[in-house]
Order: C-alpha cells, then sequence, then structure tokens
C-alpha cells in the first residue's frame, strides 16, 4: 500500500536559512509547502535590521514563506508583529523552540516552555490582538523535562492555531543526543491539533517510517536534514533518490546562485564574502570528499574555494 505523501515545511536555522537561500532552494530544488525565516526578534530596544531584511518581499519572490518571532512577552512580541502585517503576511509562527542559553534564561523559546502563565498570556494576546493572522507554534517537549509540553496541551488544543510542529528534543539538549520518539507519541495522542514532526530526519526512509509510526502527522519539519541533502524533500515527493550527477548540478547551480546574492549585498571585500560562502557548507553534503571540504573551510583565499568546491562536486 502506497504512503500518503504529506506537506514538508523548512524549518528555519539562524545564518543558514536566509533569504538568498531560500529562494535559490525553491526555484532549483523545491518539495517543500512552506518556509520559514529565523526568528526576528528585539534587540537593544528595536527588531535587528538584517532581520527585517530577510523578510522584505522583494528578496523572497515565488517562495511560500511564514515569519517567525521570538518573544518573551506580549509587549515584545507587539513591537515585532507590525513589521509582518505591513508587509503582508497573513501566517507567523511564533518560536518556542529555540534552546540557546543566552536566550533561553531570559524566557525565549525553549525557556518559557517551563511558564505557563507566561506562554498563555504570549499566544492569547497574539491570537486576540491580530484576528486576521493564522499563527502556528514550533516548540520543544520542553526545557528539561517532556512533560514540560505536555502540561501546555490543554491551552493550545483550545486555540485556533493552524498547526505545531514539535522539535522531539528537550531545549537543555539542544542537538545533542537521540530525539525522545516515545514522549513525542504522549504528545501525539493527546494533541488536537494538526502536528507536524521535527528532528533528525535526514532520509525518506527515515521520513517513511515517521509517517508510518504516526499517521495522523499533518506533515514533516525538516531542517538540518534539508541543509545537509537540499534535495530531500524533492527525493520523498518524487519517491527516487537523484543520481550523484544530478545532485551535484543541482547543489551547483544552488551554491552560485547564493554565492552571486551575498557578492551583490556584501560590502566587506572578499574575505566577508569568503567567510559567509564557509557558512554555506557547514551542514550540507556531510560525507563529501574529506580533503575538498577541509580545504573549503581552511583556505583564505577565494580562488582555493572555487576549486575545492569543483572537486568536491565532482566527486559525487
Amino acid at each position: 500500500m502506497q504512503q500518503t505523501l504529506l506537506p514538508i515545511h523548512f524549518t528555519p536555522l539562524q545564518g543558514y536559512t536566509d533569504a538568498a537561500y531560500r529562494q535559490a532552494h525553491a526555484r532549483l530544488f523545491g518539495g517543500v509547502e512552506r518556509y520559514y525565516t529565523p526568528f526576528v526578534r528585539v534587540e537593544h530596544g528595536e527588531c535587528r535590521r538584517r532581520d527585517v531584511r530577510d523578510l522584505e518581499p522583494e528578496y523572497n519572490r515565488e517562495v511560500p514563506l511564514i515569519p517567525q518571532l521570538i518573544a518573551p512577552d506580549a509587549e515584545t512580541a507587539g513591537r515585532i508583529m507590525p513589521l509582518f502585517v505591513e508587509r503582508g503576511y497573513r501566517e507567523v509562527d511564533i518560536n518556542l523552540g529555540c534552546p540557546f542559553p543566552t536566550l533561553a534564561r531570559r524566557h525565549n523559546g525553549a525557556g518559557l516552555l517551563p511558564y505557563p502563565d507566561e506562554v498563555e498570556r504570549l499566544l492569547t494576546s497574539l491570537v486576540e490582538g491580530y484576528p486576521e493572522v493564522r499563527f502556528s507554534v514550533k516548540m520543544r517537549l520542553g526545557w528539561e523535562r517532556a512533560d514540560e509540553g505536555l502540561a501546555l496541551l490543554p491551552l493550545l488544543n483550545t486555540l485556533p492555531l493552524s498547526h505545531l510542529i514539535v522539535h522531539a528534543r528537550l531545549g537543555v539538549q539542544q542537538y545533542k543526543g537521540e530525539p525522545d520518539i516515545e514522549a513525542f507519541a504522549r504528545f501525539y495522542e493527546a494533541c488536537r491539533l494538526p502536528l507536524y514532526y521535527n528532528g533528525d530526519l535526514r532520509t525518506v526512509e527515515e521520513m517513511e517510517q515517521m509517517t508510518r509510526r504516526f499517521p495522523h502527522l499533518a506533515g514533516l519539519a525538516l531542517g538540518r536534514g534539508l541543509l545537509a541533502n537540499p534535495a530531500l524533500a524533492l527525493e520523498y515527493r518524487e519517491g527516487r533518490h537523484l543520481t550523484g550527477e544530478e545532485l551535484a548540478q543541482k547543489v551547483r547551480q544552488l551554491h552560485d546562485e547564493v554565492y552571486a546574492r551575498y557578492e551583490a549585498q556584501l560590502q566587506g571585500g572578499e574575505l566577508q564574502l569568503l567567510t559567509k560562502m564557509k557558512n554555506f557548507w557547514e551542514y550540507l553534503l556531510p560525507d563529501g570528499d574529506r580533503k575538498a571540504r577541509k580545504t573549503i573551510h581552511k583556505t583564505g583565499k577565494l580562488a582555493n574555494y572555487r576549486a575545492a568546491v569543483s572537486n568536491l562536486l565532482a566527486a559525487l
């Protein structure tokens, strides 16, 4: 019996899934129903300029995009929301999943999960204050305990949220250790909202196993797995793996488009461009030629960088 294909959402990662990357990925690979911006936050009393620039519709043409915010309270969230509404966004994601301690200890992201009263005030203020916007929530199972997320479900189930994305780890784990599938199963059984699974899906086979285990999922959310293999959603959709030649050609095009965007945008010269492009390869093709990957990350010259990229792609 053939499995029903679920929608794929591309979850954000700061410093990687920016507008340049999203637009190139959507055009060259696809297979993704929704992309998310890295979270917008208030810093030193205002929203960071690079976050605002990343939202601009002119940089996100033909990308089905949901902006994401992170905030510890209703007042802070209220300073971010006009950025979205004024640019025509009518879907917004609320981040309750970021595990970075510097933010979490100030009750941002997953650091808010142990405080159900604060979560309730934040979510209800947004839902009631912006009835024209459909909200979703991306969250962890909890900060220190998986029952923290479960304790929020009676509230979440009553809110008119479009969906939940649950990363099956605790905040304190950050990205270490294994996802807790049994804790996710308890959340899944009690959840009455459309639910997306997130956490360590790196192959089509793992995606299919997850949908068999949890047949009522609304979709799958991919992050680092899609950064490692940009074709993952496409392969899931088409039911086949790309050949090494096909993957190399598409990754080359992805690289060249992102490179060209950064070259046009950045004003810091060769070193800044090189630093930005090294970041591009942090997760991409982790099993690629080791010598070429080492050169990419260590070289201080663009010419050497470009040669190493060509060598890595030729070896696929």
